[in-house]
Formats: structure tokens, sequence, C-alpha cells
């Protein structure tokens, strides 16, 4: 596998702060994250393992960041099996195994080599969902891909997550001054 393997799954979305848009038998979705320690551990303090495992891993003073997410989920089962987190400090991406035994691949974005990760998010929706799919186990939803859906959802998700990381960096930028 490739990346960092995780066993606890990624934070999930904030249902408040997700919009999701239907791509036949998928669903992609946007949302606006800000991550910080404290919302972290509560996210995990019911699962001692899960907790003892975001503990032991994370940098020192905890994973904060921010960012536009981008959450490709199976619309029957909800299961999240790709997320694309475009975040400031840290890009990456996770592919999410189902099972009993959670498997989260996180994949560090390289902005030097790729630039910004949003487009590369997009296109890589756009162009490589079914490889992505099946190195995430989700190779039975690949056969029914709607190719017609996605692009369409797509035409919806990209303004929406250009604008939430436009207006973002912008308040951010204002904070800092």
């Amino acid at each position: 596998m490739i990346g960092k393997t995780y066993g606890i799954p990624p934070q999930p979305p904030v249902p408040e702060n997700l919009t999701t848009f239907e791509a036949g038998n998928l669903s992609i979705g946007v949302e606006y994250r800000d991550l910080d320690p404290e919302g972290l551990v509560a996210t995990y303090r019911d699962n001692p393992a899960h907790l003892a495992e975001l503990l032991a891993r994370s940098p020192e003073g905890g994973f904060t960041d921010e960012g536009v997410s981008l959450h490709v989920f199976d619309a029957a089962d909800g299961h999240e099996y790709v997320r694309f987190d475009v975040f400031d400090a840290d890009p990456h991406y996770h592919y999410n195994h189902p099972g009993p035994e959670v498997v989260n691949n996180v994949i560090e974005f390289d902005v030097i080599a790729h630039g910004d990760m949003l487009p590369w998010a997009l296109e890589r929706i756009r162009t490589r969902l079914p490889e992505m799919l099946t190195e995430a186990g989700g190779a039975h939803l690949v056969a029914r891909l709607d190719l017609e859906a996605i692009e369409h959802a797509l035409r919806l998700v990209t303004p929406m997550a250009e604008e939430a990381q436009t207006t973002s960096r912008a308040l951010r930028q204002a904070r800092a001054t």
C-alpha cells in the first residue's frame, strides 16, 4: 500500500459543512474543514485504540490545518472511498478501504511537482476515479460508474470548491495582517 497507513478512519465530515452532489452510483461532497487537535481528540475519544493511535502519530502540538475537502462516497451505503484534503499546510488524499478493520492510506501531495492541489484533485476525479476507487477497495463500483453524471456533478462541485478555497485564503490572509 502506498502512503502512510493508519488504523483509524479520517475524521468524518461535518454534516452542516458538507454539500453533496449526486453522481450516479457515487456522490461527491465539498466541505471546508478546519482541523485542530481538540476536535480530533473529540472525534476519537470514544474509541481508545483510535485515540491512542491518533496521539501516538500526531506531530508535536497535534494536527492543525484547514482547507477544502472533496469526498467521494458510495451513494448506496455512504462509505467514503476517496478523499482529497486540499489543505494549505499539508495537502494530501486518502484511500479509505471498507471492511471490519480500518485501512486508511494517506498520501502526501507534492505541491512543488503538481502545483495547486484543487485543480489536480478535480482532474483526478474526472480522469482517474476508476483506478482510485479500485485502489481503495471499491472496484465493485467501477463497472457502474456514470461518467456523464460524474461530469455533471463536477460542474457543480468545481465552482463551490474554488469559491470556498478563495474565500478561506482571503480570510486567513486578512487575519494574519
